[in-house]
């Protein structure tokens, strides 16, 4: 039998798998020499190359570039967002649900900006970062469809273990480049992601097919927008050239998890501020990036201190509040009547639950760096610290894989959890060697 993963003949499969394996690990080991890297095909094992020179991870997640706002904002001014119903008709016909393959569109840069298909296979894949906002280039997590096709400019098929990464190679995936139809610049990708029927000849024909077919659409679209009557609008008035540039947007994003005082980081173009934030001005901050509506002086002193009464000492809190923000940036200064912040602020928090909502259980569990700011009492804070941590527990028992609950039950919030416990037994095969050792911790648990 003849396998399309090897450039060896008359070969299994899953020979052929456990060759290519074989050759990964020498490659990681520093044998770049040895003979089993004759057995890759030349596409993949020269990105294999560039993944270990551009020092990526072989077991590392994904970064997530675009939080939820800014990916929806990005997606609907990247030129790719305006044809993904046309995605999901070309490449999810009959609907997504039980479809058994994701398919995922990105930019030019591996960012992912939308991903859909099978819930179950989304569930899994989500595991590994595959999720909207993630960045999928070779420079980020190696030899992958999406990222080897947006590096070579083609379509491109990678199998199961000729993924650089380790916990990518249990899929496989085609992917092709979409180009803008008059320029040739190179937009994005889009991806299929599933078991070995997402890699077959038939694949690559109907991604390359969509490919192309979204160029045409886009072409269609944008000759339709010149053959639209324009009507004359009165010419603007010349405006005095101005000699300094606008004012730079700022970033900010608040870290409260497992910190008791938290840390406010700042940015505005290439610079970054970070302050560590004290606990009081930490609960009002995190409440107010909470209520992003506002808040009444009341109703805050009520999610500070317990009660209404409390008023005077809140806006004395808050003079304080301000003096201290207004040195680290007058933008982030709250506004009052009510209380709330005109330029937001984000949370790693509110950046876990993101996560949480995606799929991305692996990289959720890795950004919860303990509970939200552990040792407050305020009111607001403890309801939104139980928030986060049940979130966190009610989706990885429903939805996450059992090496992301194992991870999750040596962690301090579940290392007691005797469902997650009994929960991960009942997922491991019969024969694991890591069986032995939950039972016991269950046993003591339940003494």
């Amino acid at each position: 039998m003849t396998s399309s993963w090897s450039s060896r003949r008359e070969v299994s499969p899953e020979t052929t798998r456990l060759l290519i394996e074989r050759a990964h690990e020498e490659l990681l080991a520093g044998n770049a020499a040895d003979r089993r890297l004759d057995d890759v095909r030349p596409l993949v094992r020269e990105s294999w190359r560039r993944s270990l020179q551009g020092l990526v991870g072989a077991e590392d997640l994904p970064p997530l570039d675009l939080d939820a706002r800014a990916l929806e904002e990005y997606r609907r001014s990247h030129p790719l967002g305006s044809v993904i119903d046309m995605v999901r008709g070309l490449l999810l016909p009959g609907g997504a649900a039980e479809s058994g393959v994701i398919v995922a569109v990105g930019d030019a840069a591996g960012r992912l900006i939308w991903v859909d298909g099978d819930h179950r296979i989304r569930t899994l894949t989500g595991d590994m970062g595959f999720v909207a906002g993630a960045n999928w280039s070779e420079d980020a997590v190696g030899t992958s469809a999406p990222g080897t096709a947006l590096a070579l400019d083609r379509s491109v098929q990678i199998h199961g273990a000729e993924h650089f990464n380790r916990l990518v190679q249990p899929w496989s995936c085609t992917a092709a480049p979409v180009h803008d139809p008059e320029t040739r610049r190179l937009l994005g990708v889009i991806d299929v992601t599933g078991g070995p029927e997402a890699a077959t000849p038939q694949a690559q024909l109907l991604v390359d097919a969509a490919a192309r077919a979204i160029e045409g659409e886009l072409l269609i679209a944008r000759l339709r927008e010149r053959a639209a009557p324009s009507h004359p609008s009165p010419s603007p008035r010349p405006r005095p050239r101005s000699r300094t540039a606008g004012p730079t947007p700022i970033r900010a994003t608040l870290r409260v998890l497992g910190r008791d005082r938290a840390l406010l980081e700042v940015g505005a173009g290439d610079s970054e501020t970070v302050v560590e934030v004290s606990g009081r001005h930490a609960e009002l901050l995190l409440l107010l990036a909470i209520h992003r509506q506002g808040l009444s002086a009341e109703r805050l002193s009520e999610l500070v201190y317990g009660d209404a009464e409390s008023v005077v000492t809140l806006r004395a809190e808050m003079v304080r509040l301000r003096k201290m923000l207004e040195k680290i940036s007058p933008d982030l200064v709250p506004a009052s009547r009510p209380y709330r912040l005109t330029t937001a602020v984000e949370t790693d928090a509110h950046h876990l639950l993101s996560l949480l909502d995606r799929g991305a259980h692996r990289v959720a569990l890795s950004a919860y760096r303990g509970e939200v700011l552990p040792d407050s009492i305020a009111p607001g804070v403890e309801e939104f610290r139980d928030t986060v941590a049940s979130t966190l527990r009610e989706a990885l028992l429903a939805e996450a894989s059992v090496e992301v609950l194992l991870a999750y039950a040596d962690t301090a919030a579940g290392a007691d959890d005797v469902e997650v416990l009994r929960l991960c037994l009942s997922m491991l095969p019969p024969r694991s060697p890591k069986r032995a050792a939950l039972v016991a911790r269950v046993a003591q648990l339940e003494e």
